[in-house]
């Protein structure tokens, strides 16, 4: 998904997109040919930078985020052609879309698809993975994910509970955050007592979409993490065969404490927005004081959608977050380019630009970066809504696992919205 703040989804489900828009790649005259995947050895960076030389490469995902694909065009696609001679076509597509395409080619037995590598995570990149249509392993092969990239983070071994061995490697980290408007509320609520109170003290002003919207289930692990502990919570994140008993046992605290929240919030609890874009626009309005998100809302207050005067925060005790990746068809017929063009995106020089561009948190370990690589991070001048980087990881909190979601969305539902 080629998404404005690089924000997953629960369960793994990508963002709507703009359904088969493509960016048309320039002509090329009569490109070479490249090796057969079979003549190269991918262990060899300066061999596989050879064989991709003069290759088109296809980076398929969410491709509904003007700013990104501007991005990926202006800074990333000139970068490849200019160090390494490949070309990069972007293909936006709905997931799903995107999903059928590679399914139908690799159940024809076709040999060399149309898609390289994709933007993808969660259930998507399971299926994909446990049907074979995923090449790798290949994160080994990457000089800067060797490099730059702490292969044994949990949000590198696993995607949403999934085990990734290699087949994935990661793009982008997004994390929730809480947006208020600082000229109407001067200290916002930074633990789970304190939100209590200030739900209280706000009744009727408060609320959060239905866990079943992305952004309402990752609002809800903020506060049963903020209520159990870190520690307690992170359990749910290796989950890959959970029962409701299991899950249950480590979040009825959690689950005790959202039911307390339901009479000081809108509407008393009796019922909950359906998503977060009627939560978002409830807040625009003032019905609400509060908003949350993957992201700052930078560009939204830039563009006058809301007020200069608004400001994020996150919760002491941590905020979820998750990783996108990428991954390589298992029929890619550029795998050498594919390979390239990952390995550029994970570098330091286009993280910074990501992060300095879209706000897109980074995937490298900061402590593996050169001292001035490290410091270029922290001269980044941040608008007013965003969060330094090392505050935000600090307060990393992982998401739960896959397949934990549904459970944890049914739990809400049994034990908080009907109660």
């Amino acid at each position: 998904m080629f998404g404005g703040t690089l924000a997953g989804c629960a369960g793994g489900e990508e963002a709507p997109a703009e359904s088969g828009s493509k960016q048309e790649a320039p002509a090329e005259s009569a490109p070479a040919a490249e090796p057969a995947a079979a003549d190269i050895d991918f262990a060899d960076w300066d061999a596989v930078l050879e064989a991709a030389k003069g290759q088109t490469v296809s980076w398929y995902g969410w491709g509904g985020d003007e700013a990104r694909n501007n991005w990926i065009n202006t800074v990333l696609a000139p970068a490849l052609k200019e160090k390494y001679d490949v070309t990069l076509e972007l293909v936006g597509m709905d997931i799903n879309d995107i999903l059928t395409q590679l399914s139908g080619e690799m159940q024809a037995g076709v040999e060399e698809g149309s898609i390289d590598f994709i933007w993808i995570n969660g259930e998507n990149f399971y299926s994909c993975k446990e049907n074979d249509y995923l090449w790798g392993p290949f994160t080994d092969y990457l000089p800067n994910f060797n490099d730059y990239i702490d292969p044994e983070s949990p949000e590198v071994l696993y995607d949403f509970g999934s085990p990734t061995e290699g087949y994935e490697c990661p793009y982008g980290k997004a994390q929730m955050q809480m947006w208020y408007d600082s000229k109407a509320i001067s200290d916002p609520p930074t633990t789970v007592e304190a939100f209590k109170t200030f739900c209280e003290q706000h009744k009727g002003q408060v609320t959060y979409p239905e866990p079943g919207d992305f952004v309402g289930t990752a609002f809800i692990s903020c506060l049963i993490a903020g209520v159990i502990g870190k520690e307690e919570f992170e359990k749910l994140s290796s989950m890959s065969e959970p029962t409701e008993e299991a899950v249950l046992e480590v979040v009825q605290p959690g689950l005790d404490y959202l039911r307390e929240l339901n009479p000081y919030l809108w509407k008393e609890g009796a019922t909950f927005p359906a998503d977060s874009s009627t939560v978002a626009t409830m807040y625009a309005d003032g019905e609400l004081v509060l908003n949350m998100g993957y992201g700052a809302p930078q560009e939204l207050v830039e563009t006058g959608q809301l007020p200069e005067s608004t400001r994020s925060f996150i919760f002491d005790s941590g905020t979820v977050g998750n990783s996108n990746f990428m991954a390589i068809a298992a029929n890619a017929p550029h795998k050498a380019a594919a390979l390239v063009a990952i390995n550029e995106v994970v570098s330091p020089e286009m993280q910074l630009s990501i992060y300095e561009n879209l706000s897109g948190i980074s995937v490298l370990d900061m402590e593996r970066l050169p001292e001035e690589d490290q410091q270029a991070f922290a001269d980044v001048p941040l608008g007013e809504t965003q969060i330094p980087l090392d505050e935000l990881l600090a307060h990393r909190v992982s998401e739960a696992s896959g397949p934990v979601i549904p459970i944890l969305e049914k739990l809400w539902l049994e034990q908080v919205a009907q109660a």
